[in-house]
C-alpha cells in the first residue's frame, strides 16, 4: 500500500495527491469530490480521467508551478 500526501487543498474540495511508491511515470492524483484524475508530472496534462474543465486547468497550473 502506498502513501499519500496532500500537496495542495483549493475549493473546499479538491486535493492534489502524491503517492509515494506509485507506479511510472511520474504523476500525482487529482481527488474529491468523486475524482481520481492521474496528471503527469513530465507532461503537465491528465493522463487519465476527468473532471470539470475549471478544475483540471487550476490543477494543472499548480503542477506547471511546481514541477520541480
Amino acid at each position: 500500500m502506498s502513501v499519500m500526501s496532500t500537496k495542495y487543498r483549493f475549493r473546499d474540495t479538491y486535493r492534489i495527491q502524491l503517492r509515494e511508491k506509485d507506479h511510472p511515470p511520474p504523476h500525482v492524483h487529482l481527488t474529491g469530490g468523486g475524482l481520481d484524475v492521474m496528471l503527469s508530472l513530465e507532461t503537465v496534462e491528465v493522463m487519465v480521467g476527468k473532471a470539470p474543465p475549471l478544475i483540471i486547468k487550476e490543477a494543472l497550473e499548480w503542477v506547471r508551478a511546481h514541477q520541480a
